[in-house]
């Protein structure tokens, strides 16, 4: 199979950046604090440039894993385009998170938590690591951020 050249890590933090801009959705993969089974669910998301924000209702698996670890290893785009996630999680009620902020994400995402007969919380994602890779010539490249900081410009 022909593949592409491989992207500059520049071009790739550019085309990370637009698909966290402009994606809706993204797999999110958790697991319990003690030793739970792996739990993988896709939800909508919103980037504020430098967090995702998502919802789900707080008793689901998900709901609580982010809750108890405050973790997360996401992944967006398709298997030949992927970006993943792995990020520290901040758990917010409806309170808690400013209005502004929740009509943004029920704007954007079509979705609105406010909305639902369950109790739902937000999470705010804070990337701590980032990759981005294509096929197989970019793999040696992939780490774009690292402790949370971008390691191109």
């Amino acid at each position: 199979m022909n593949q592409p050249p491989a992207r500059t890590a520049q071009q790739r933090r550019q085309d990370t950046l637009r698909r966290l801009r402009d994606d809706e959705d993204v797999w999110v993969a958790t697991a319990a604090a003690e030793g739970g089974a792996p739990y993988l669910v896709p939800l909508s998301f919103v980037w504020d440039g430098s967090t995702l924000l998502l919802a789900t209702p707080a008793a689901s698996p998900t709901g609580r894993n982010l809750t108890a670890t405050r973790t997360a290893r996401l992944g967006i785009g398709p298997t030949r385009d992927v970006v993943m996630v792995e990020g520290d999680a901040e758990p917010l009620t409806l309170a808690e998170l400013p209005d502004a902020e929740a009509d943004r994400f029920a704007a954007e995402t079509g979705f609105d938590p406010r909305r639902m007969e369950a109790r739902y919380l937000y999470f705010r994602i804070r990337p701590r690591r980032i990759q981005a890779w294509r096929e197989a010539n970019e793999i040696a490249g992939r780490d774009l951020m690292r402790d949370g900081k971008w390691l191109v410009d």
